[in-house]
This record gives structure tokens, sequence and C-alpha cells, in this order.
């Protein structure tokens, strides 16, 4: 885990967020619609509800801590998404930047995030990976990630 780049995390300024928002809405969507055998648009309806609800939670509650991280030179290079709620913080998003991908930044963020969790006084951190993000599924399996729950389906 030392081959990790360092990084810092900082809380995204509300200009930030603007964008953010909209580039994670259209990326859940994309992750959705294939699971839940929505059509893009369907997908895009729910994903903007889903995280649209999350976020007005955010305006009151201080749980939802949304970064970006920035490499030692102040780059942003991607971000994340943590609702630090009891009794287990829950990953909502991790993005590395399109360009700053194969650096090993995810994993960075990722330890940078468990770190902000255990400094909060967490002991366990949750996260949900869609079965087709097999980067991701193998990213958080060398952090030592295990599987606690799988949903399963079969067309008919």
């Amino acid at each position: 885990m030392s081959n990790a780049p360092q990084i810092t995390l900082r809380l995204m300024t509300d200009e930030e967020l603007a964008g953010w928002r909209e580039y994670t809405e259209v990326g859940y969507a994309d992750a959705i619609g294939p699971a839940r055998g929505l059509t893009p648009e369907q997908a895009l309806k729910q994903s903007r509800k889903e995280i649209g609800e999350l976020l007005a939670e955010r305006e009151t509650a201080s749980e939802h801590l949304i970064w970006s991280a920035c490499s030692p030179d102040g780059t942003v290079v991607g971000n994340l998404w943590i609702r630090a709620r009891k009794p287990v913080p829950f990953v909502f998003n991790i993005e590395v930047n399109e360009d700053q991908r194969g650096h090993g930044y995810g994993r960075a963020i990722m330890l940078a995030g468990q770190e902000e969790c255990r400094r909060l006084g967490f002991d366990r951190l949750d996260l949900n990976v869609f079965y087709n993000n097999q980067t991701a599924v193998n990213l958080y399996t060398s952090l030592g990630y295990v599987v606690i729950s799988q949903q399963m389906r079969k067309e008919l």
C-alpha cells in the first residue's frame, strides 16, 4: 500500500460541487441503467432523484463529506464522497479524473478516505460496487474489502 502516491483531501467549494454533481449524476446513471434494466433516460432521471435526495440531506447534516483529492502540487486528481453516519460510514462515490488514471490515485484516495473515517472515530467503512466494474472490484479487494452481501438476477 505504500506505493500509492501522496494526496490530500479537501472539502469541495460550492463552485466545484455544481460541476461535480452533474458529472456524478451522469456517471451513476451509466452504472445503474444496465444493472436495473433502465433506458438511459430512465437511469438519468433515477440518478438525479437519488443523488438529489442525498444532497438535500447534506443541507441539514454535516455527515456528507465531498472532497477533492489533490496531488502535492495542488492538481485535483479525483474526488471522494462519504456519508460519515454511525454505525458505519459509506462510500457513495470515488472518481479519479480520466487523465490521471493508472497512476495509483484510486488507491491513494481510498486510503485517505479510510484515514479520515478513522480520525472521525469509525472502525469500518462500507461501499457498493457494480459487478461490471472489475477495476474497482480489484482495487477494493486489494485494500482488504470483503463481500458482505450479493444480489443476483436471472433474465427470464
